[in-house]
């Protein structure tokens, strides 16, 4: 008989029901849930998609600061680049009511927040092309997106 190194001579040993040594890698990276969208451009910029109703604030190495949802008015915008052309800290939004940080890019859009912080469905029979968000993501372009900072609509 030979002798089993490392193991005392009684202890009993059962046959097939040894278990793979080698467990799967619990470190790999999970993909990111909302990744920034391919084709949106490079460097600091402010990304919206017109069908995740989302946005983006991505650094100048292309990673995601932060991501949040939208919602939308009745006009959008069309995919393109813009650039933040205006900024209003308050005032009242195309569909009367009271807004902040409003970030406003191309001919008839602008990111904003309710001030009462509700973000209700526009009326269809409004024409109004903005972009709702939560208070503190408002908050948040609003200290990224300064004058001429990039914004790229994607579908």
């Amino acid at each position: 008989m030979q002798a089993r190194s490392g193991m005392p001579e009684d202890t009993p040993q059962t046959v097939g029901s040894s278990k793979p040594s080698a467990q799967p890698s619990r470190t790999a990276t999970p993909k990111p849930q909302n990744p920034v969208p391919a084709e949106s451009g490079t460097g600091r910029r402010v990304v919206y998609s017109l069908q995740q109703k989302r946005v983006w604030l991505v650094a100048e190495n292309d990673s995601p600061l932060k991501t949040f949802p939208v919602w939308p008015g009745t006009v959008h915008p069309d995919p393109g680049s813009y650039k933040v052309s205006f900024r209003r800290e308050q005032g009242t939004g195309s569909d009367g009511v009271p807004i902040e940080h409003a970030v406003y890019f191309g001919t008839n859009s602008a990111f904003s927040n309710a001030v009462d912080g509700s973000s209700p469905d526009p009326d269809a029979g409004l024409k109004t092309g903005a972009i709702r968000e939560s208070a503190a993501d408002g908050l948040a372009l609003w200290k990224f997106a300064t004058l001429n900072t990039p914004v790229n609509v994607v579908e």
